[in-house]
């Protein structure tokens, strides 16, 4: 070895550092180069063997690189280790400086982050008081957050926290949420208390030919349909809500109270408002007022849950109304087979089948009895039912009205293409079926990473919701992912 130096490297230090180079016998003279952060910044010449004394002060990587010339004529070339100094201290963050809360024994209100030039994030390596805090007493406190880099530089920061006593408003909201719980309860258990008393009688009471009395749940329909008509009339003057309301005349048939578009908007309403009245209810128990933002997620929320269980409901529907009319045309045809006339065809079908379809077959017979042709009756029942197949099967009753033909035939090959549709249709569901997984998997990860990583860390996702930046981003989320969803179904969609 030509030379060495007294201390080969260092781990991060705040101190200057001295570094002796102590070259061998058969040096003549040498040169040594100090990089700093792989940057050359010094360079000297010594034309003796005596040692040299590198002084490093500064914050920095250093390395440093020396070229010896030997009595033989050769060079070497002798490098050191690395030498950090570092005397930046590291910054710390903390969520508010002067925060205010009413009394709580949850110490997560306050948060802080420490970052440093060169260990980078040090969060694991913060300490503070926090826990010494009597966050559920009224007063002021400091609150002091403290972190210490490997080189030993050491950071400081603190926050003003201010107990102070909850709302006056918060107060007024529970006592008056608990005025109506109270009554609400006493209400549910009386009615409670007379269903059962009508359950009791009902056996021993003698029923006259024309009732006029309502049960209890009759009851509550009512109200809810009075609240119904209430706000119904209100939308009906709107065109926004004209338009809605349009498209959701379709549930009307499967929505039971709702009779039209309307009261399915109205009700959608009535939701909506309820469940957000139980939130703010909620969150007054817990000493806390209802964010604005929060506010309106809730009401979104409800408004929504309405078209979840229509949509859900509207499926079975359609579902049993196919079945049932794939039936229907077969009983028929087998009517024409056995020699029956389309009426005697229609009364059979609406004493085979029952559901909806068995009720519209019973309604075209009684539309046949008071002098309605057949064309009208099968035209009017389409647009009831709204099938693609109630369509087809009028318009060739309606070519077989006006130009004749073979019944049997006809309706032979409408059983054999509607068997064959939905043949293909449930081939397809199932060609289709891992692809739709796919699709639900992806739709849900999201929202499953979303409960995962807020079950873990239950504040990771308040940025989104308490800065603007993070509002502006969540709404962004918002938007894509229903882009997405639109696109997937679209591209998913198969018309048959």
């Amino acid at each position: 070895m030509n030379g060495n130096f007294d201390i080969e490297s260092m781990k991060p230090t705040n101190k200057d550092i001295n570094i002796v180079f102590s070259p061998s016998y058969n040096v003549t003279s040498y040169t040594y180069q100090v990089y700093k952060d792989n940057i050359p910044i010094n360079s000297v010449n010594v034309d003796n063997q005596n040692p040299v004394t590198i002084a490093l002060s500064e914050t920095g990587s250093y390395k440093i690189i020396v070229r010896v010339n030997l009595l033989d004529g050769n060079i070497d070339t002798i490098t050191s280790g690395e030498y950090i100094i570092d005397k930046e201290a590291p910054k710390i963050s903390i969520s508010d400086k002067n925060i205010q809360i009413n009394p709580t024994k949850n110490k997560n209100v306050i948060s802080c982050s420490a970052n440093d030039n060169y260990n980078g994030n040090l969060n694991d390596k913060i300490s503070s008081n926090i826990d010494s805090l009597k966050l559920n007493s009224f007063g002021t406190y400091t609150y002091t957050c403290m972190v210490e880099d490997e080189a030993g530089n050491k950071a400081t920061e603190s926050a003003s926290i201010k107990v102070v006593p909850h709302d006056t408003s918060i107060y007024v909201i529970q006592i008056v949420c608990f005025v109506l719980l109270f009554i609400l309860i006493i209400r549910i258990i009386k009615l409670f208390k007379v269903v059962k008393l009508e359950e009791r009688l009902d056996p021993y009471v003698i029923k006259p030919l024309k009732n006029d009395t309502l049960t209890t749940s009759e009851k509550l329909r009512k109200i809810y349909s009075q609240f119904l008509n209430m706000f119904s009339s209100k939308l009906k003057k709107s065109v926004v809500a004209t338009k809605y309301a349009k498209r959701l005349e379709k549930y009307a048939p499967v929505s039971g109270v709702h009779k039209t578009g309307y009261d399915i908007l109205s009700g959608k309403i009535i939701i909506a408002c309820a469940l957000t009245v139980l939130a703010i209810i909620i969150k007054a128990f817990q000493f806390k007022l209802l964010g604005s933002m929060e506010t309106l997620g809730v009401f979104v929320l409800g408004f929504f849950v309405l078209d979840i269980y229509l949509f859900a409901k509207y499926k079975i529907f359609r579902w049993n109304l196919e079945n049932d009319f794939v039936a229907a045309i077969t009983i028929m045809n087998n009517s024409f087979k056995s020699g029956s006339s389309i009426i005697q065809a229609i009364e059979v079908v609406g004493t085979e089948v029952k559901g909806v379809i068995g009720a519209e077959f019973k309604r075209m017979n009684l539309e046949l009895l008071y002098g309605l042709d057949i064309e009208q009756v099968f035209k009017r029942f389409s647009k009831r039912v709204g099938l693609e197949e109630a369509n087809y099967l009028t318009a060739s009753l309606s070519i077989l009205n006006k130009t004749g033909g073979d019944i049997i035939k006809v309706f032979s090959s409408i059983e054999r293409s509607l068997f064959d549709k939905r043949k293909l249709r449930l081939e397809l569901k199932s060609l289709t079926s891992g692809s739709r997984i796919v699709v639900y998997v992806l739709l849900g990860i999201p929202f499953f990473f979303i409960l995962v990583i807020s079950l873990i860390n239950p504040g990771y996702f308040l940025p989104f919701i308490t800065t603007d930046i993070g509002r502006i981003l969540l709404l962004f989320m918002i938007i894509y992912y229903i882009i997405f969803v639109v696109v997937v179904r679209k591209i998913m969609k198969v018309v048959i």
